[in-house]
């Protein structure tokens, strides 16, 4: 690509609309978005696979936290990652998240970072997933950042240090140890 086709790829892209959560919560037209700085990204219904593992994860993640301070939340639920709410211009929604601050909590969404995110990536969401996702992530600061991948039957799994993500891949007859959940382990045979 030569100078002058990168200016006018960065010139469509800042010509493109932006919506706010307001913007979205607006929309009935049968279809599922997540904003991404306000652009507009329709998602695809999930797989039987993906459902699978979501359902798995759920289960684990919901029996570890009963009667604790942390909730389990799982696709569809809306999360303004910048907590601004109506105004905000980033709203995803995660496969599964943990939110151990209830505060942020409210009747639609989740306002602010989760602890935790888990997106089960596919062909179509992959690039989204392991790009602009995980960078808005690292910048709000979720705290553990899971993208499970069921073609390649891995985990691969940001800690968030100083600011920036650590990153751990996990495949086979893995167990990995939640960071944000002290004593919470997931064995990747019990999800594959």
């Amino acid at each position: 690509m030569d100078h002058s086709e990168v200016n006018e790829a960065v010139r469509k892209y800042d010509d493109l609309k932006r919506y706010t959560y307001s913007d979205y919560a607006s929309w009935d037209d049968g279809n599922r978005y997540e904003l991404i700085d306000g652009i507009a990204h329709m998602m695809s219904a999930p797989s039987a696979e993906h459902q699978r593992i979501s359902g798995k994860l759920f289960r684990k993640l919901s029996d570890f936290l009963d009667g604790k301070q942390c909730e389990v939340f799982y696709a569809p639920f809306d999360v303004c990652l910048n907590g601004k709410g109506d105004d905000d211009y980033t709203v995803v929604q995660p496969d599964l998240l943990v939110v151990c601050d209830e505060i942020k909590i409210d009747d639609k969404r989740c306002n602010g970072a989760p602890d935790m995110v888990i997106e089960i990536v596919s062909p179509s969401t992959s690039r989204l997933d392991r790009f602009k996702k995980l960078n808005k992530y690292q910048m709000v600061g979720v705290r553990e950042y899971w993208i499970v991948d069921p073609e390649d039957k891995g985990v691969t799994v940001y800690i968030l240090e100083n600011a920036k993500y650590v990153i751990s891949a996990y495949e086979g007859e893995s167990v990995i140890a939640i960071n944000v959940l002290e004593g919470c382990e997931v064995a990747l045979s019990d999800i594959f």
